[in-house]
């Protein structure tokens, strides 16, 4: 508050009845009569309108003082006037010592509009943890330096599209990779990759590569960067189309509308589709493989060519699968093989190792059929897959070679094969030496002997089949007129069932060059 004039203090009663006279001034009352001597009624009336000035602007600056109090009281306590009445009930001590306990030291404004109010400030951890999300592609190698539980958030909030090349080697999360594979494709059964969310996300996206390659035409580098990437994750491939290379517009230009210029085989090479030669050999846990050497939604551009095996393509194929050793599943269907491409197949898949299923269902395979030649020598065929094979043997109607030389298929797989070859007309070489064979199979085997009409050669050796065993194969072989070789070698068979067996072969031998000679 300002100052007020200091005036000579009136003595006495002079001083009282100023006061008075002031008061009554000030009241809008008139002034009692003046007994002061000394003083005129001019100087007594400027006394009293100096007073009520003084005191008029004291009352207003005590006002004033007093509204800006409450205003700030109300302020600190949200306008609240029980709020500001417990601010005046703190402690002065308390107050002073904690000026935090003061509400009056809080201030905060709400706007109308949400939009308006100012955003709590975050943390140090939060705007860590968001310049790590905005660049993870640059900065990869701090997900192994944080903790887990800072590291569970920071791949909560990474994004589904940073690049594959950059979370393929790092990330193992799955919860990750299942938003991942959401994000990409409507439809995700992971029941079919083991559960694994991580395994279909490559899978899937090397499928999609190979689907849409056009040899000739796509950059390489996106199948090899893909390979590279998925290699270590892949174990089932499943390819629904493989697409043909365009046809060049310019060729053939200046040559006649009529001219047939170039073989069919060159024209195959032309169509011929994705070598996956290179391809298998960087997919080292590739153990299921399906194709379908096809087109899908070709729409208004449907070609006859676009739906061609070629024989390059069965030749690349088949030497593709036989050097991955590690391949148990083949399909190929729906892909229009034929007989020949089919024998090419089979010709480079007996020897394969590991193989345990060809499919080549949906084709054009004809009556000729693709196996004549069938090889599984120094295998582990016990007596189940004996019998497997001579169920086979009654259907077959195209096999003329069968190798089962150095197995284990025992008694029972023997006598199994034997009886399928006693109503087999179709086989003509049978090798099922070494596999642990006696004399209960001679016996099924000397009424092959007798039976069948067109097995030309059986091979015995390194089984004990004994003398009585040699005894019955000599028996029926005094009624066979068919059978020009048969190795009876480290069998036990005794020398005398030997030669006589021997003399047989050789009469047989002498009529079929009698035959021949006509």
């Amino acid at each position: 508050m300002s100052s007020k004039p200091q005036t000579p203090a009136p003595g006495g009663e002079e001083a009282d009845q100023t006061a008075a006279a002031a008061e009554a001034a000030a009241e809008g009352d008139e002034a009692p009569p003046s007994r002061a001597s000394g003083r005129s009624k001019k100087s007594q009336s400027q006394a009293a309108g100096s007073t009520r000035q003084q005191t008029e602007a004291g009352a207003n600056e005590d006002a004033e003082e007093a509204d800006a109090v409450a205003g700030d009281a109300e302020d600190a306590a949200g306008g609240d006037p029980d709020a500001a009445a417990e601010d005046e009930d703190l402690p002065e001590q308390e107050v002073q010592e904690d000026p935090a306990l003061d509400r009056r030291n809080i201030r905060k404004i709400i706007a109308e509009d949400p939009e308006w109010n100012l955003a709590t400030v975050p943390g140090l951890a939060e705007l860590s943890l968001k310049g790590l999300v905005a660049n993870f592609e640059y900065n990869s190698d701090v997900l192994n330096r944080v903790d887990p539980a800072q590291q569970a958030k920071l791949l909560k909030r990474l994004p589904v599209d940073v690049s594959k090349k950059v979370t393929g080697p790092l990330i193992r999360d799955e919860s990750y990779w299942r938003r991942v594979c959401k994000a990409r494709w409507p439809v995700c059964d992971v029941s079919q990759y083991d559960g694994s969310w991580k395994r279909m996300h490559f899978e899937r996206d090397l499928q999609e590569v190979i689907e849409f390659f056009v040899p000739g035409s796509t950059d390489p580098t996106q199948l090899s960067e893909s390979l590279i990437l998925a290699g270590p994750f892949v174990r089932r491939l499943v390819i629904n189309q493989l697409l043909p290379p365009v046809a060049d517009d310019t060729a053939g230009q200046g040559d006649d509308a009529g001219s047939d210029h170039g073989s069919d085989a060159e024209n195959e090479l032309d169509n011929s589709h994705l070598d996956f030669g290179p391809l298998l050999p960087q997919l080292p846990n590739l153990t299921e493989l399906r194709l379908c050497y096809t087109v899908r939604d070709c729409g208004m551009n449907f070609e006859w060519s676009l739906f061609n095996f070629t024989a390059k393509d069965c030749l690349k194929l088949a030497e593709a699968v036989a050097a991955c050793r590690q391949l148990r599943v083949l399909q190929l269907s729906r892909s229009k093989v034929d007989c020949d491409r089919c024998r090419i197949l089979i010709s480079r898949l007996l020897d394969h190792p590991g193989l345990e299923e060809l499919d080549l269902s949906h084709n054009s395979i004809g009556d000729r059929g693709p196996l004549v030649r069938l090889d599984v020598t120094d295998n582990l065929v016990r007596a189940q897959g004996a019998q497997a094979l001579a169920h086979a043997l009654l259907k077959n109607r195209t096999l003329r070679q069968l190798s089962l030389r150095l197995n284990r298929m025992g008694d029972d797989g023997g006598q199994a094969i034997g009886k399928a070859l006693i109503r087999n007309d179709i086989l003509e070489d049978v090798d099922i030496s070494s596999n642990e064979l006696t004399e209960p199979t001679a016996t099924v085997l000397a009424q092959v002997i007798v039976q069948n009409k067109t097995l030309q050669r059986l091979n015995l050796c390194n089984n004990r089949l004994g003398a009585d065993g040699g005894k019955q194969l000599q028996e029926g072989m005094e009624r066979n007129h068919t059978l020009l070789e048969m190795d009876l070698r480290f069998t036990e068979c005794g020398q005398e069932s030997e030669y006589r067996i021997s003399q047989v072969l050789e009469k047989n031998q002498e009529r079929r060059e009698k035959r021949q000679n006509k």
